[in-house]
C-alpha cells in the first residue's frame, strides 16, 4: 500500500474553456467558456486555495460542448493573467509534433516564471483524428505513442544533445533553447496523464509525473494507486496522484443532494447517451476491458469524467472529510469541477478549505506524537 500523503492536499480545477459547463445537463449553469470570465475565475481560484488549473482539449463539437477554445493558447493566456497558478494544457499526441509542443511549453514556462505543465491525453474520440485527416490507432498503440511522446518532450527539455529513436518519433542531437525555467524540485514542466486501463497505468508508472484518475470510489482509487505505484517502484520512480471530483458543497447536505438530483433529472439524455456509447466503445477496445468509463452508469456520465462518483457532495465538513479519505489512500491532488464556478470556487475557499486544513493539521499533530 502507498504511504499516506503527508504534505497538504493540493487542488486543481477544470478550466471551462469549452461551452456547456462541466455537466451534460440543461440545468442553469452560471459558467462561461469565454476568456474574460476565465481570467476572473483564474485569479479567484489562485486566491482561494487552488494551485493548478487544467485546460480541456476538444477540437470539434461533441456531447454538449458546441464551442471550444484551444488548450495551449488558452493556458498561456491564463498564466499571463495570474501570479501563482500553474496551468496544465491538455494535449493529444498524434495532433502535435512533440518538438513543436515542447518549444511552445518552454516558451510559456519562460513567460510565466515556471508555471506551465501538460496533460498528455492518448485520445478516445475517433472523430477528432479522422476528421482532421489523421490516422486513428487502436488503444494499445495510442498509449505506446503517448509514452514515446512523453519520453521525447522530457528528453528535449532536459538534454543539450537530445536523442531519441522510437517507433513514432525521433530526435537527432537537438538542443532546445531556451529550455524551461529551472525551478527547485522540478526538473522540467510537470507531465500529467490520465486513463484507467492497464496500458494507462503502466505508462504512468514508467514515464509520467502525475496520474489523473477519473472519479471513483475510495476502493477503486486505492486499486489504481497500488497498480501505478507498483510499476513506478520497479522503474525506480515515484508518481503522484490526482482524482477527479465534482464538488457540490452547500450549507446543508439536503441542499447539496437536491442540486445533484436536479443536474441528473435535467440531463441532456441524447448527449449523455451519445457520449456513453463513444467512450465505452473506446474502453472495450482494451484487451482486459479495463478502459475508462467501463462501469459508469447514466448518472455518472452526466459529469463526463465520473466526477459524481468521488462523492464530494454535502456540507463543507462532509466534503472535507471525503477529500481527506482519498488523501489517506495516497492521493495528492483533487481535480475539481463545479456547477457555478465563480460562486462555488469562492464558497470552497471560504467554507471547505479552512475545515480541511484544520483537520490536516490535527492529523499531522497526532502522527508526530
Amino acid at each position: 500500500m502507498t504511504e499516506p500523503v503527508t504534505e497538504p492536499l493540493k487542488f486543481a480545477y477544470w478550466v471551462p474553456n469549452v461551452s456547456g459547463g462541466l455537466v451534460v445537463s440543461k440545468i442553469e449553469q452560471r459558467t462561461d467558456w469565454g476568456y474574460e470570465y476565465n481570467k476572473k475565475l483564474a485569479v479567484l481560484a489562485e486566491n482561494n486555495g487552488f494551485e493548478y488549473a487544467l485546460s480541456q482539449v476538444r477540437y470539434i463539437a461533441s456531447y454538449g460542448a458546441a464551442y471550444q477554445h484551444e488548450s495551449t493558447s488558452f493556458s498561456l493566456a491564463l498564466l499571463l493573467a495570474t501570479e501563482r497558478l500553474k496551468v496544465i494544457a491538455a494535449i493529444h499526441p498524434g495532433l502535435w509534433q512533440p518538438g513543436v509542443l515542447a518549444k511552445f511549453i518552454a516558451t510559456a514556462d519562460q513567460l510565466s516564471g515556471g508555471r506551465a505543465a501538460i496533460n498528455v491525453v492518448s485520445g478516445w474520440f475517433k472523430d477528432e483524428f479522422t476528421k482532421l485527416g489523421e490516422p486513428w490507432l487502436e488503444h494499445g498503440e495510442r498509449y505506446r505513442r503517448a509514452e514515446e511522446f512523453i519520453r521525447y518532450v522530457r528528453e528535449i527539455w532536459t538534454s543539450d544533445h537530445a536523442e531519441l529513436n522510437g517507433d513514432f518519433y525521433r530526435l537527432h542531437d537537438f538542443d532546445l533553447k531556451p529550455k524551461p525555467v529551472e525551478v527547485p524540485g522540478r526538473p522540467h514542466p510537470e507531465i500529467f496523464q490520465g486513463g484507467n486501463s492497464t496500458d494507462a497505468r503502466g505508462m504512468a508508472g514508467r514515464v509520467s509525473d502525475w496520474y489523473f484518475a477519473n472519479g471513483n470510489t475510495p476502493e477503486g482509487i486505492a486499486e489504481q494507486v497500488r497498480d501505478v505505484s507498483e510499476v513506478a517502484q520497479v522503474h525506480g520512480r515515484t508518481v503522484r496522484f490526482g482524482v477527479n471530483g465534482f464538488v457540490i458543497a452547500r450549507d446543508t447536505e439536503a441542499e447539496a443532494r437536491d442540486v445533484l438530483r436536479e443536474i441528473v433529472d435535467k440531463a441532456d439524455r441524447e448527449a449523455v447517451e451519445g457520449f456513453g456509447s463513444a467512450v465505452k466503445q473506446a474502453g472495450q477496445s482494451t484487451g482486459d476491458k479495463k478502459g475508462m468509463w467501463q462501469d459508469s452508469e447514466f448518472a455518472d456520465l452526466v459529469q463526463y469524467n465520473d466526477g459524481f462518483r468521488t462523492g464530494l457532495i454535502g456540507t463543507p465538513e462532509q466534503v472535507a472529510d471525503r477529500m481527506l479519505e482519498y488523501k489517506r489512500l495516497g492521493v495528492n491532488l483533487i481535480l475539481c469541477g463545479f456547477l457555478h464556478y465563480l460562486e462555488d470556487v469562492e464558497y470552497f475557499g471560504q467554507k471547505v478549505l479552512p475545515i480541511l486544513r484544520e483537520k490536516e493539521a490535527a492529523a499531522l499533530e497526532v502522527a508526530n506524537r
